[in-house]
């Protein structure tokens, strides 16, 4: 059996780490090198980074801070935001990032999954999607940090994303996002169960119990949070032995 993953998302503003509440509200977190080296050594199995507001001068400065946290940890780790054509990828993925993660600019140029997957391999590729349940029972996604609602649906899009070349789906329900009440299992479920491809978890992290169900229930392959692992609310070697205990298989 894969273990299942522990993945903290560092989500970033300026130079720094901030988080929010489904998607709004945000508070800094803290020094992402910093954050990032305290995590490696605590065992997470992966990060990612989200430049969060990526305008152009973002982009500059959010790679100068890729080529930092490569010098600094020795897990994998992804990078999103301001990634729009192969250029990006080249040059994020050259300062040191191992993967790319692609969002918005996915759902308007869904080409760009089969360039990346073509160019540098589908495991470079990972296509987030943002996603609010509807009042008929649909899940919409959405663009430019959930600010923007698009015509396309979670399953088809995941998809056709798979379809293309798409190395990992990370889904987040926007719901679900900070409020810390647990994962959105029935579409994780759903997308892990039909996908050929690894499904990360994403939003409503809230206690270890959540982490548990997201792999057992929603089946996915692993789990992403922020704020538990930020603000020191679940230590990730605490996590792991409890998830281990309930017989979900981790790198210890």
């Amino acid at each position: 059996m894969l273990a299942k993953r522990i993945i903290p998302c560092l989500d970033i503003k300026d130079g720094m780490t901030v988080k929010g509440t489904n998607f709004v509200n945000l508070r800094e977190a803290g020094d992402p090198v910093s954050l990032g080296k305290r995590y490696s050594s605590e065992g997470a199995d992966e990060l990612v980074y989200l430049d969060i507001t990526a305008s152009h001068e973002g982009r500059k400065t959010f790679t100068n801070l890729v080529r930092r946290i490569s010098e600094e940890i020795n897990i994998p780790f992804t990078v999103g935001g301001g990634i729009h054509e192969l250029s990006d990828v080249d040059r994020l993925l050259n300062a040191g990032a191992d993967k790319v993660s692609i969002n918005s600019s996915a759902l308007r140029n869904p080409g760009l999954i089969d360039e990346i997957a073509s160019h540098f391999g589908s495991q470079v590729c990972v296509v987030a999607i943002d996603a609010k349940l509807q009042s008929d029972g649909i899940w919409q996604c959405y663009l430019n940090g959930g600010r923007l609602a698009s015509d396309r649906t979670l399953f088809d899009w995941a998809h056709e994303a798979c379809e293309r070349g798409a190395g990992e789906i990370l889904f987040t329900s926007m719901d679900h996002d900070g409020v810390k009440e647990g994962f959105a299992n029935d579409a994780l479920c759903e997308l892990s169960t039909h996908l050929s491809i690894p499904v990360i978890a994403s939003g409503g992290a809230g206690k270890k119990e959540h982490f548990r169900d997201a792999f057992i229930k929603g089946k996915s392959d692993a789990a992403l949070a922020a704020s538990v692992f930020h603000f020191g609310e679940i230590p990730i070697p605490e996590l792991k032995s409890y998830l281990k205990r309930e017989g979900v298989a981790v790198r210890i």
